[in-house]
């Protein structure tokens, strides 16, 4: 379901009032993004979506799991919600902290698309192989799109991952139910 940060709905689900939270259909409830991906990982084994099983392999994808989430997604925080940032109410205080944002965002966006350089999935050796994380890295990059200046054009690398993942039929199933939710 797409609830808003802190929304009543999504209180109902999880006090932290946060996102990303993962609802079973039992009442299970879990949150934080590691976490979740981890766990979606180990239960569908068969999808390969890990990113290895030995312990650098794993370290890695904690890794790249709290570069997305510490540096990556707390980088968007300031453009998506400015007022949390500054005491002035005035629309050049708040224009100055999405500026601010902007610059964080790209800094992060350079970060990932040097590691993406000759790879085409974050995780693995040589080209890589897809994971958890490069999910995790879709919705950053497509808020990149809508939210940066220039969009996310001038990192080629971080493109190409974008459109390979949003290729994929998967992905595609899950951005049209997702638009049709919001059409609603």
């Amino acid at each position: 379901m797409r609830v808003n940060y802190g929304s009543p709905r999504l209180l109902d689900v999880n006090p932290a009032g946060a996102v990303p939270t993962l609802r079973e259909d039992d009442g299970w409830t879990l949150t934080q993004a590691g976490a979740i991906l981890d766990y979606l990982a180990e239960k569908h084994p068969e999808a390969g979506l890990s990113g290895g099983e030995s312990p650098r392999e794993e370290a890695e994808a904690h890794r790249w799991s709290s570069f997305l989430t510490s540096d990556m997604h707390a980088a968007f925080w300031p453009i998506f919600l400015p007022f949390r940032y500054t005491t002035d109410q005035s629309d050049a205080a708040k224009e100055a902290v999405v500026a601010a944002g902007q610059k964080l965002v790209a800094r992060q966006m350079t970060a990932l698309n040097t590691h993406l350089d000759r790879r085409h999935w974050m995780l693995g050796e040589g080209r890589g192989k897809r994971s958890v994380i490069d999910a995790y890295a879709f919705p950053m990059i497509r808020w990149g799109m809508k939210v940066l200046p220039n969009g996310v054009a001038e990192w080629a690398n971080v493109v190409a991952l974008h459109d390979r993942l949003a290729a994929d039929p998967a992905v595609q199933k899950v951005l049209a139910d997702e638009a049709a939710a919001v059409a609603v």
